[in-house]
This record gives C-alpha cells, structure tokens and sequence, in this order.
C-alpha cells in the first residue's frame, strides 16, 4: 500500500467517524473509499477491517453521549445485546446472500423513511414515548436484532436506521435517539468483527490506523451533535438518508 492511499484512507475514516456520530452513515464514505484504495483486498478482508475502523468511533461517540445525555440503561441493554446477537447472526450469512437482493428493499425503505421524516418537522423534536413498561422494551429489542442482523449481513445505512426506529416508533427525540443508537452500533460492531475475525482474515493494521482516525471524528461528531441539538441531528439525518438513496439507487438501476 502507498503512503497516499493510507492518507486517503485516514482521511475517509475520520469523515465516517463524524458522520456515524451524528446520525450513522459513516459507511457511506469509508466502505467505498477501502473498495477503491484497496482493490486487490477480499470482501471478507474489506467488511472485517471496515468494522474493525468504526469500532473505535462508535465506541468513542457511545462513550461521549453516554455521559453527555445519559440514556436510560434498561433500554439500551435489550436494544444492544440483541443488536450484537442479531449482527453476529447477519454477518455468518453475510457471505451467501447476494447482495442484489438487499438493495432495492433497502433503497425502498430509506425513500419511505426520508419522505417520512420531511413531512414531520416535529418528528424527534422532543422525546414522547409511545410504549409503557415490557412493550417498550419488547419493541427496544426488536429494534435491535432486526436492524443488527441487517448491519451483519449487509451495512449501509445501519445508523440512520437506528436512529429512525429509535424515533419513529418508540418516540424518542434525535439527539437520544442518536445516543442509543451508537451504543446499540457498538455492539453490532463487535458481534460482526467476532464472526468475520474468525472467517475473513481482517487487515488489523490497517483497521487499527484508520480506527485512531475513525475515533477522532466520532469524539468530534458526538461533542457537535450534543452542543447543536436535535434539530441539528435531524437536518444532517436528512443529508445522509438522501446521500444513502442516491448510492443506492445508482446501483439498483446505474451499476
């Protein structure tokens, strides 16, 4: 590897790092960027070092958040611990689903999602919960595994899905949502790396690297999202999903 297209690598980690603090996403930059600095890798090498990178950013925005706005624990433990089971069940089969199948329901949901969010202003302006006692934490968990198992077995767009369930239907605002989101996106992280250490020889030094850099912008993503607030969250959530739907629909009708 040259020492340009490490820079160009650090570079797109510490973008998806800020982006995946805010609002999830950060894949959208830093899978394509190793797809295309790293052309003679295996998909198995490039989606284990990928995670191994937004480990160390998720990791340090969950930490931010967790002491900036505290989210409630008894929701965060069944959203994450399924949302790591449900990753590391998504990343075994991750290699014998074809991923043709995944993104035209993917791009259709992400244009249901940004249509959604546009025409509600008000969506995730304050936190009002829509479940009381176990069925809160039912939906919390359901949450979790499905949108983990998704993050395993295919990516894009993992955060930005955490965050809507989180706002959408169990009625917290963006900011909180975004909180919980990135500690939920920790786990799926390790579930994920745990399957794919295992079966595809991840490039640690290289994943190490752009993690440092991953972190950096994850404990800048984190600290501007908490300073700007939830309308801030929502304005960039809304940037991403688009920027999501543009890759996807490229390749669902372009590639």
């Amino acid at each position: 590897m040259s020492l340009w297209t490490l820079v160009f690598l650090v570079i797109a980690a510490f973008s998806a790092g800020w982006i995946d603090a805010v609002v999830g996403g950060g894949g959208l930059i830093q899978l394509p960027a190793m797809l295309l600095g790293l052309p003679s890798a295996s998909p198995a090498q490039i989606l284990s070092t990928n995670k191994i990178s937004s480990l160390f950013g998720t990791s340090t925005s969950a930490v931010t958040f967790g002491v900036k706005v505290r989210p409630d624990r008894r929701t965060v433990l069944p959203l994450a611990i399924l949302a790591g089971l449900g990753a590391a069940a998504g990343a075994l089969v991750a290699t014998k689903i074809p991923m043709t199948w995944f993104k035209p329901i993917v791009l259709v949901l992400l244009v249901v999602v940004a249509i959604y969010t546009a025409m509600k202003p008000s969506l995730g302006a304050r936190t009002a919960l829509r479940f009381d006692g176990r069925n809160h934490y039912v939906a919390a968990g359901a949450v979790g595994i499905l949108i983990g198992f998704y993050d395993g077995a295919v990516g894009p767009g993992t955060g930005s899905f955490l965050i809507f369930a989180l706002v959408g239907l169990l009625g917290y605002n963006f900011l909180q949502a975004s909180a919980k989101a990135k500690i939920a996106n920790v786990a799926t992280n390790v579930g994920a790396i745990l399957v794919f250490a295992a079966h595809g020889a991840p490039l640690w030094a290289l994943g190490v690297t752009m993690g440092l850099a991953n972190m950096l912008g994850g404990l800048l993503g984190a600290r501007t999202a908490v300073a700007r607030g939830s309308r801030f969250v929502r304005i960039i959530f809304l940037v991403v999903v688009s920027a999501l739907i543009l890759r996807l629909g490229y390749d669902v009708f372009l590639a």
